[in-house]
């Protein structure tokens, strides 16, 4: 396979009415947006194009919409976001009983403090480990410091207990500025490992990207288009949902596929690096412009 080297989205733009961003590493790296990645969506507004954000963001929509806009990313150069903190919230709430102290399911929830948001709106009740009927994992506690095995012996006595886990976040690892961390899906991945059992939400799974064509029902998948940094999850994810993707390389995968400063791509690391996933977009691009 040969993967198409493009310089911006305007190549492509005219086969696509329905244009799906991932957030992190593509529109933003945690602590600025990019000025390129503003201008593709200003431009693509302009088009009247249909612009969705898909993240796989531990968190609910509305509380990332509130981020976003302090990042620069203002709510008019989009249609609509939808996280996978808010698919998993909205799937726990679906199983609460009852209100309050009362409240089900009991929880024990993994993750940091910020992510509260998402708690709120699962409807059960937080408990120490010793009382949870199920985990909620939303990332690592300190994830600046920490490494999802560092919590083996933790997690070893929660599958001896047979809890089941739900992971509101699948990747594995995000861009944070210029540092790698690990996210809830190196947890869940773990979790599996040893043993337990694990439900996500979010991409690559084709449950979130079917949620986006009931909102956009005029719009058939063959004018759709993932563009994601993340072959795991926004190119699988993609192809699992049955539309083309755009891989954006200066993501994740950037030291893999040895991305130049100025962008320049090598088409047999591209063809390597894909390949190795088992994975075909439809084009690649260093970074997200137009």
């Amino acid at each position: 396979m040969s993967i198409p080297i493009i310089d911006g989205l305007a190549e492509m733009a005219d086969d696509y009415d329905l244009f799906i961003f991932d957030l992190w590493g593509v529109v933003h790296d945690g602590v600025s947006a990019y000025p390129s990645a503003l201008d593709c969506l200003r431009r693509l507004r302009q088009r009247r194009a249909r612009v969705v954000l898909l993240s796989n963001v531990p968190r609910p929509s509305a509380s990332v919409t509130q981020h976003l806009t302090e990042l620069g990313v203002a709510e008019p150069l989009y249609d609509w976001l939808l996280t996978s903190g808010e698919a998993a919230a909205t799937a726990v709430a679906a199983t609460a009983v009852g209100s309050g102290a009362d409240a089900r399911p009991a929880y024990f929830h993994l993750g940091p403090e910020r992510n509260r948001p998402t708690l709120d709106a699962c409807r059960g009740r937080e408990v120490a480990i010793e009382a949870a009927e199920m985990i909620i994992c939303t990332g690592l506690f300190d994830d600046d410091a920490d490494k999802a095995e560092d919590y083996r012996g933790f997690l070893t006595a929660a599958v001896a207990r047979d809890l089941p886990m739900i992971c509101a976040n699948p990747d594995i690892v995000v861009m944070r500025g210029d540092q790698m961390v690990q996210c809830a899906g190196a947890v869940a991945a773990l979790y599996e490992d040893l043993g337990g059992t694990v439900q996500r939400f979010g991409k690559p799974f084709p449950a979130i990207f079917d949620r986006l064509f009931v909102e956009a029902p005029d719009i058939p998948r063959a004018r759709a288009v993932m563009i994601g940094d993340a072959l795991a999850t926004d190119i699988r994810g993609a192809r699992q949902a049955g539309i083309a993707a755009i891989w954006i390389a200066g993501g994740i995968h950037a030291d893999a596929l040895s991305l130049a400063p100025d962008g320049g791509l090598d088409q047999d690391k591209v063809n390597s690096v894909a390949e190795q996933a088992c994975e075909q977009p439809a084009a690649i691009m260093p970074w997200l412009q137009w």
